[in-house]
């Protein structure tokens, strides 16, 4: 925002000394700031300040040397009767989030071009789209004001638009290699990761202490590998960002807890809720992956979501909580979050937005549409535990179950192993794919409990139905022995004539007629004797 390109310092205000070698050895306030060492350049301001040798101009540099060294207090401490420090007050309110004091101050300005940029970022802040378009029409082809509008596009998630304008300078502009770094966050954005890295190469050979672009290298790193080579790019700064480089430093802690999986989240994340966007959203994610919904949820319920991570995120907690308390409600405003992301324009094509559209078809049971989606990004997700645990769940609901069974047993993840959504999808594909007996095993497995009661009269029914009656009968016969009801006592005595008759047929071995009478002799029915009795005969 201060469109400096050679600092300069008036000769009042420049150390001086009284030899000649002590001269050479004296850093100068020009050199410091063409370093970007902004510590080193407040040091010798406040000396001069200190000391009484100062003009307006020795506040007015310090002012600046605060504000990019990210003090945005201490450079709003420094006052001048210049006007301009209305808006250079007004910057540093901006970028401590007082927006209502940022416009207050930039009001009373002068009119100029970077009152003009301020007030049209303050307008994106207050999501005044009248007051944005009136300053957009007074932006003009230079480059203060064409980085500004690219800005905003960037914030609005319209990142070809904005690496259009970018580009463009660049033509012009080779020198300008800032801009590459701009560049180089909207690839990373666009999720094209390695493209990014290419083009954050060109800044780094000439800055490679830069804290912003080592910090999208790891980013970068983390997309392409994993945490740990992400972490690697980032250990070098640790010290720096303390020195020199403060305005980075919540950035930093971020990402770092990203890059550990989670890692010091608590700690970390609620202290940037309003510093960093991502860490609100991040925080999310994390209360999902520790089955927190509650807290997931709070955090997002007062969100207004204006970009596709938000969509998803709501829609996400609120088919999470749609979920645990039932609730349709929910479960309605889940799937129009996702149809939203997946039918939009920009995203429609996207992975992400494919994910959308299936999770939207999910909650609405279209099961063949979900597979419609799920099939064109299945070469992304090949281990990946979450994507092959709907996967299946999608391929049983539409009866391809030697697929389905394949799918499923391909997730590790001990926690969705043990659960009954999974339990049950397993088990019925065993049942449709002849393997009765190992769904049988699934519930012996299990400890008792509403669920285990659940998966047995899914074995019953299911067995039943497939003619696999020796452990559809067994099945009966733990049901009948919790719960003596009349309709599990017919179950069990249909399937053990079932087993009989495969015995007589010879598709069943003999060594199951004695547990079928063991079975049958658990039911105090006066039917029992008899149908024994006939069997017995029938086998002499």
């Amino acid at each position: 925002m201060l469109s400096i390109s050679k600092p300069a310092v008036s000769s009042s205000s420049a150390p001086s000394s009284a030899s000649g070698d002590n001269k050479k050895k004296i850093p100068k306030l020009e050199t410091f700031i063409a370093n970007r060492d902004y510590t080193g350049a407040i040091t010798i301001l406040e000396f001069q300040k200190a000391t009484g040798k100062y003009t307006t101009e020795t506040l007015l540099w310090l002012g600046y040397a605060a504000f990019h060294q990210g003090e945005y207090k201490k450079a709003m401490e420094e006052s001048s009767c210049d006007p301009l420090v209305h808006l250079y007050l007004a910057c540093c309110y901006f970028f401590l989030g007082m927006y209502k004091e940022a416009d207050e101050e930039a009001q009373k300005g002068p009119t100029c071009k970077l009152q003009n940029r301020l007030l049209f970022h303050l307008s994106h802040k207050f999501n005044d789209e009248k007051r944005l378009m009136g300053y957009h029409q007074n932006l003009q082809d230079v480059i203060e004001d064409q980085l500004s509008l690219a800005s905003i596009h960037y914030l609005r998630s319209h990142y070809q638009e904005a690496i259009d304008i970018y580009k463009r300078i660049l033509l012009e502009n080779r020198d300008y290699l800032a801009i590459n770094v701009y560049v180089a966050m909207c690839y990373y954005k666009l999720d094209y990761y390695d493209v990014s890295q290419e083009v954050l190469s060109v800044y780094l050979q000439h800055f490679p202490d830069s804290v912003i672009t080592v910090n999208l290298k790891a980013c970068n790193h983390f997309r392409l590998y994993n945490g740990k080579a992400a972490e690697a790019e980032l250990k070098a700064l640790t010290d720096k960002t303390s020195a020199h480089f403060k305005f980075a430093e919540d950035i930093v802690k971020h990402n770092l807890v990203v890059f550990r999986n989670g890692e010091g989240a608590l700690q970390v994340f609620p202290q940037l809720l309003d510093v960093i966007p991502e860490a609100r959203l991040n925080l999310v994610i994390y209360h999902l992956r520790n089955d927190d919904i509650i807290s997931a949820f709070n955090l997002m319920k007062d969100v207004e979501p204006s970009t596709p991570q938000e969509y998803i995120l709501k829609g996400i907690v609120n088919a999470c909580l749609g979920q645990e308390q039932e609730s349709r409600e929910h479960l309605k405003i889940a799937q129009q979050y996702f149809q939203l992301v997946g039918g939009s324009a920009s995203e429609c094509d996207t992975i992400p937005g494919r994910q959308c559209m299936a999770s939207c078809f999910f909650l609405l049971k279209q099961f063949e549409d979900v597979l419609i989606y799920l099939n064109s990004i299945k070469g992304y997700f090949y281990n990946d535990d979450t994507f092959n645990y709907n996967y299946g769940q999608a391929k049983v609901a539409t009866g391809a179950y030697e697929e389905a069974e394949e799918i499923l047993l391909m997730v590790q993840n001990e926690k969705f192993k043990n659960e009954y959504a999974y339990l049950s999808h397993l088990a019925r594909c065993y049942i449709m794919n002849k393997k009765a007996r190992l769904a049988w095993e699934l519930y012996l497995k299990m400890e008792t409990s509403s669920e285990s009661f659940s998966l047995l009269q899914l074995i019953a029914n299911d067995c039943y139905k497939m003619g696999q009656y020796f452990y559809s009968a067994k099945a009966f016969d733990v049901l009948e022995r919790l719960d003596p009801s009349p309709e599990y006592w017919e179950g069990k005595r249909g399937a053990c004539i079932g087993v009989f008759q495969q015995i007589i047929a010879g598709q069943e071995s003999k060594e199951s007629f004695r547990e079928v009478i063991s079975m049958l002799r658990n039911t105090s029915n006066p039917q029992v004797e008899y149908i024994i009795r006939v069997m017995k005969k029938a086998c002499t």
